[in-house]
């Protein structure tokens, strides 16, 4: 057989025809990078048109940007600081006066207010029926025994 003579070149398998590929793409990048390394007048030239963005959220002029959960804490902070420097001028400025703008501060609750008549439960709206038919009942009692000709 012609490809199983003495004189034949050996014939690789897969596998080792894989791992000679690795190892001379590693030496090609080793020597690549020996000769930026030893040659850094030639400068580096690239192609690749991505590398010629910029990142704005990253750079060095950039505003710093919170999490969100510092945003939030810090939201909450200016709100209340907001909250009471509103306190304190009204506590040290009384001639001012309060202002108020809402429609609904005008506005009259009819069956929460002191002159409104109390609502009674079921309960209490029987035993008052009970007892006012119980008082009849008496009075009617009482005229018979004060006026036994009537």
């Amino acid at each position: 057989n012609y490809f199983e003579r003495a004189s034949a070149p050996d014939v690789e398998s897969m596998e080792e025809a894989e791992e000679k590929a690795k190892i001379l793409a590693e030496a090609a990048a080793l020597k690549h990078l020996a000769r930026d390394y030893m040659h850094p007048e030639v400068g580096v030239k690239t192609t690749d048109p991505t590398l010629f963005g910029r990142n704005y959220f990253n750079r060095y002029s950039a505003p710093e940007t919170e999490e969100d959960e510092f945003a939030d804490e810090r939201a909450e902070i200016l709100a209340e600081a907001v909250a009471l420097k509103k306190s304190s001028v009204a506590y040290m400025h009384p001639e001012v006066g309060v202002c108020s703008e809402d429609a609904t501060l005008f506005g009259r609750n009819y069956f929460e207010r002191a002159s409104a008549p109390d609502v009674e439960s079921m309960e209490e709206a029987e035993e008052k029926a009970k007892i006012l038919a119980e008082a009849a009942a008496l009075k009617h009692l009482a005229r018979d025994y004060m006026h036994p000709e009537v």
